[in-house]
């Protein structure tokens, strides 16, 4: 059973995701929180695989929530829900290592997948959000972009694979090695270009146009 953190101060919007997401048998709702400060009290109080957290919330936000998260349980995993399709708010997101940016408007099916997706190491970000945060990563990173590196061509091909969203489960069947295999070569690669996360992976690999 996966454990579950749902954030979220409309109390109607919350049990409607709540019902969307436990369609799934596997995955579970223990911990319902109206803001921010009532999540890090929960994560306090239980342990949890995911959390879902909408961003704006009365006491604390979910950035907020999430920020702390984030620090002091980093295992947690945390998916960012919201109705807000907003540059700042997502780029935020993604600073603090959210696995995911998704909107009140999808499909129950999306939503699990995306769980789904982030529980196995992947980055969810929904299409109208990635165009608009992406540009602004990638001038973020252009004085990376532009160092010169040695990578081998399995780093290569895994960077490749994280450049088409693929997650680490994914990435071991498709190239025949094991999910430690692909951690370890992922770390390897964030030394070696002094990436912060694998978001950073798939932007590099997008810009260089890295293919398998």
């Amino acid at each position: 059973m996966i454990k579950i953190l749902l954030a979220e101060d409309q109390s109607l919007v919350r049990q409607g995701l709540k019902l969307m997401i436990e369609t799934d048998k596997e995955l579970q709702i223990i911990g319902e929180a109206s803001n921010g400060q009532e999540a890090i009290d929960l994560c306090e109080k239980q342990s949890f695989d995911l959390a879902i957290l909408d961003i704006r919330m009365p006491i604390m936000t979910g950035l907020e929530a999430m920020r702390i998260i984030r620090k002091r349980w980093p295992d947690i995993i945390v998916l960012i829900l919201t109705t807000f399709n907003d540059e700042e708010y997502a780029l935020e997101a993604l600073k603090y290592k959210a696995s995911g940016y998704l909107l009140k408007d999808g499909e129950s099916e999306e939503l699990i997948r995306s769980i789904r997706s982030a529980l196995e190491g992947g980055l969810v970000i929904e299409d109208q959000v990635a165009a608009k945060v992406m540009p602004a990563l990638m001038k973020s990173q252009m004085h990376t972009l532009e160092k010169n590196h040695s990578l081998t061509n399995r780093e290569l091909d895994i960077m490749a694979c994280i450049g088409e969203g693929m997650n680490n489960q994914e990435i071991a069947a498709e190239l025949f090695l094991s999910v430690g295999t692909v951690k370890n070569h992922i770390s390897v690669v964030l030394d070696k270009l002094d990436l912060r996360d694998r978001t950073q992976i798939a932007i590099y690999a997008l810009k260089r146009d890295i293919k398998r």
